[in-house]
Formats: structure tokens, C-alpha cells, sequence
């Protein structure tokens, strides 16, 4: 048995919790916060098979998509006000980080 820690966007956790209660796996959902951006994120806790792991896998692919946006990030060696000290950035959000962890004991009472 595998243990998956899957880390998503807010914007993509809903379509992933429904696919995969609908595909029959049991899914434990835990709110966090990024570190970089500061942005709601969710941990989704997923216990499989490890027959069934590639097509959990291919479930979150599915629907954790990445996608394109522009953020702001301060200039640090900008000498005026905060206002102006700010530089527009593109980044890549969305997606999925994954880890996976071997399970010893699953025990369900």
C-alpha cells in the first residue's frame, strides 16, 4: 500500500476530490498555505494500492493543470517608494507535488 501526499491549488481541488470519490478512493483533505505565494493550497492525503497507483496518478494529472499568471515581487534594490518598487512577474501555478510514501500497516477500524 502506498500513502500519497498530494499538494494542490484551491482552484483545482474540488474537480480532483470528486473524480477521485467517483473512481471509489477515499480521500482526507487538509487546508495549507504555500510558502512562495501565499495562496491557499490543499493537501489531500490518499491511501492506494499500488496496483491502483498509476491510475490515481493519472486522475490528479487530470485535473490539477498547469496554467499561466502574473504576480508581483518587490524590488529590493529599488531606491523609491513602495509603490514603485514592485516588478510584475510571470509564473506557473497549478499542478501537483506529490510524494509518495510506502505504507507498513494500514489498520481501519
Amino acid at each position: 500500500m502506498k500513502l500519497l501526499i498530494s499538494i494542490v491549488q484551491d482552484a483545482d481541488v474540488n474537480f480532483l476530490m470528486d473524480a477521485l470519490t467517483e473512481s471509489g478512493y477515499r480521500v482526507t483533505k487538509l487546508s495549507t498555505t504555500g510558502g512562495f505565494l501565499k495562496k491557499g493550497n490543499t493537501t489531500l492525503l490518499i491511501g492506494v494500492e499500488e496496483e491502483k497507483l498509476d491510475e490515481v496518478l493519472s486522475i490528479i494529472e487530470a485535473n490539477c493543470k498547469k496554467r499561466n499568471t502574473t504576480t508581483t515581487i518587490i524590488n529590493p534594490s529599488a531606491e523609491s517608494s513602495l509603490l514603485t518598487n514592485t516588478v510584475p512577474v510571470d509564473i506557473s501555478v497549478g499542478g501537483a507535488t506529490i510524494f509518495i510514501l510506502d505504507v507498513d500497516q494500514y489498520i481501519r477500524l
